[in-house]
């Protein structure tokens, strides 16, 4: 694996622990430090794996959080800018290979679930198809082009955009789609699709058809809300890099610029027509899920991009109506997965155990708070539920910390450093949300 600089790491961690208590500082430089000593392997052609953490694969959406810590200083430090470029570079390798895998192996080794019964090929790992983890890469190029302006990592951008373009305009009418997956002998429902690999019946809103959710557990409806919001920041996002690109180079503007745009128009308007409901205690607020034909589904779920993330991913403001309410909604016992407990309250999954709350949810909730109290609350929280490793972990009982799921799990403890960094005000997490949501 990768060995840190220390020199750059060294001072952001002492910059950081000038601004907060000696415990929060501590548990921050373990997790800052983790994920680039421990997950990180560089090859000669300059790209970089990056592992989830116990699981031996690269997500594609899981490698983008893993690194958004260390983008905000990528304009500071060209070796941070390289690094990120070369996870970049490995993540539009993969979605040229398979548009419709969520991770991937090293190299063509065949690991993974290649008894499941789609189009595997030795490179994929898993093949759930995820409308965040084709935007996700997207998500990360945006951030390291608006920190350093420098298009030697982007190289593969515009390509990669046409393919996310093409799979999302077909997975609008995902009748036409041949994307099929199915896990045989799966324990639980979440782990496959239903009707042959297909999913179930969806009708026409504009959006864009997704089989699994951010956890990897199978939608119940097609349309997933938040998933359809990340999409359409990051095709608005990828457009306008691309476009400032070439007025950097001067070269001619791309066709799929404009497709993008209209692509990100369809699916917001989708999103507002049928994925906002009105919810008898809350109003109006966002669906989880919905399938088009008068199905919805009123939960959240920790994995991100969540409802509950929807301002820091950059979809709307923090004060927006719609959101605030559904924030409030999503706090509550409305969704079957918040749980309140002696140890902490928060957003869960069903992806892991009844009563188990995600650190990653916690972080998200403090991200888009607009209450100092609420964030000094959650980061004492966290510092305090690491269950004595120090290091978070993908959830832990609201009762007992030490009772909980995946000892290493780096996505969890890039964004406890993400909150800390912007409690720290050494981000810039706001740069995209005005940028794109000002074009909603």
């Amino acid at each position: 694996m990768a060995r840190a600089d220390s020199t750059w790491m060294e001072h952001i961690i002492a910059t950081v622990k000038e601004r907060v208590d000696a415990r929060v500082g501590e548990v921050f430089e373990d997790c800052f430090v983790n994920t680039i000593s421990s997950t990180i392997e560089r090859y000669d052609d300059g790209s970089a794996f990056v592992l989830t953490g116990d699981i031996p694969a690269m997500w594609l959406r899981d490698s983008t959080w893993q690194m958004i810590p260390y983008v905000h200083f990528s304009g500071d430090y060209p070796e941070i800018a390289e690094l990120i470029g070369g996870v970049l570079q490995r993540q539009l390798m993969y979605i040229d290979m398979d548009p419709y895998a969520n991770a991937f192996n090293a190299e063509p080794n065949g690991a993974g679930h290649h008894d499941d019964l789609t189009e595997m090929s030795p490179w994929i790992w898993e093949r759930k198809y995820e409308v965040d983890s084709l935007s996700a890469p997207l998500f990360l190029a945006g951030h390291l082009w608006d920190r350093t302006h420098e298009d030697a990592h982007l190289g593969g951008l515009e390509k990669a955009l046409e393919t996310v373009v093409d799979v999302f305009a077909r997975e609008q009418r995902h009748e036409t789609s041949d994307y099929r997956f199915e896990r045989p002998g799966a324990q639980v429902a979440t782990e496959t699709l239903s009707h042959g690999g297909k999913g179930a019946p969806v009708g026409y809103t504009g959006m864009t058809w997704s089989g699994f959710r951010p956890s990897d557990d199978a939608n119940s409806y097609g349309y997933n809300v938040p998933g359809n919001a990340f999409a359409v920041v990051v095709l608005r996002t990828a457009a306008r890099v691309l476009e400032q690109m070439n007025a950097a180079t001067g070269a001619t503007s791309s066709p799929v610029i404009s497709r993008a745009r209209d692509l990100a128009d369809q699916i917001s308007a989708g999103i507002y027509e049928h994925g906002v409901i009105d919810h008898p205690q809350w109003g109006k607020v966002f669906a989880y899920e919905v399938d088009g034909l008068g199905q919805t589904l009123t939960m959240d779920d920790a994995n991100m991009p969540s409802l509950l993330s929807l301002p820091y991913i950059g979809f709307l403001e923090a004060d927006d109506p719609i959101y605030l309410n559904t924030r409030a909604m999503v706090l509550s016992d409305t969704n079957p997965f918040y749980f309140n407990g002696s140890r902490a309250q928060g957003i869960g999954s069903p992806h892991t155990p009844h009563e188990y709350i995600w650190p990653i949810a916690l972080a998200v909730q403090a991200l888009t708070s607009t209450s100092a109290h609420e964030v000094d609350q959650i980061i004492d929280t966290l510092i305090h539920t690491t269950g004595g490793t120090g290091l978070m972990h993908e959830s832990f009982h609201k009762d007992d910390d030490a009772l909980f799921t995946r000892e290493w799990f780096s996505w969890a403890n890039a964004m406890f450093c993400e909150l800390v960094l912007a409690y720290c005000s050494l981000t810039q997490s706001n740069d995209i949300s005005r940028k794109e949501a000002s074009n909603g």
